[in-house]
């Protein structure tokens, strides 16, 4: 057993017991992680914290149904932030009844070079400039990997709608993204992506 899974091995059991420092312990161990999750999928600030507080509550309720043989604590509790997320975000928007069926949604090609000058916060930054609904579903679709039958029953919409989602999405944020003919202003910080 290595060094990363005795310690969640230990953060689990005090967890189990209700033991403060274990929960504080975990909590801190993944909350980095969890709340960028959190701001991918909400637009506010304040609801990303809200989704990132709430999904740890339901961590910390539901600890004792992990089981450390059939999955890794990281993706357990990963997936419970999504899911809260994906409830609050359906309290916050409201999906159109869009009936306009995309039988493919298109493919959006961007320039290598913009993508080489693209920047993690400038990605985050644009995704959160989406309509509420739309980024929702472009998480879903792309970060997440979900199918739009998936997301359909996720959201409680038609495959249509996700894919009509999905697509105005990628056109918009392609349009954000080669905007000023595909120079993205570079912060001062190093977090490029590679």
């Amino acid at each position: 057993m290595n060094l990363f899974a005795k310690q969640h091995s230990k953060l689990i059991k005090g967890c189990k017991a209700n033991e403060r420092a274990a929960q504080e312990g975990l909590y801190k161990l993944f909350y980095g992680d969890m709340l960028r999750l959190c701001y991918r999928y909400l637009k506010s600030d304040e609801l990303s914290k809200e989704a990132l507080n709430t999904g740890f509550l339901k961590v910390f309720q539901h600890i004792g149904t992990f089981d450390e043989k059939k999955g890794e604590l990281g993706g357990w509790i990963r997936t419970i932030i999504v899911r809260t997320c994906i409830d609050l975000g359906r309290k916050e928007i409201r999906f159109s009844k869009e009936t306009n069926v995309l039988e493919e949604a298109e493919d959006i090609f961007i320039l290598p070079a913009v993508l080489n000058k693209l920047y993690a916060e400038d990605l985050l930054k644009c995704i959160r400039q989406l309509p509420d609904a739309t980024r929702l579903v472009f998480n879903l679709s792309v970060i997440e990997g979900y199918s739009h039958g998936e997301i359909g029953e996720q959201l409680n919409i038609k495959e249509s709608t996700s894919r009509w989602h999905l697509s105005e999405g990628k056109k918009m944020l392609r349009g954000m993204l080669t905007s000023s003919n595909g120079r993205i202003d570079q912060p001062t910080d190093n977090n490029k992506i590679t």
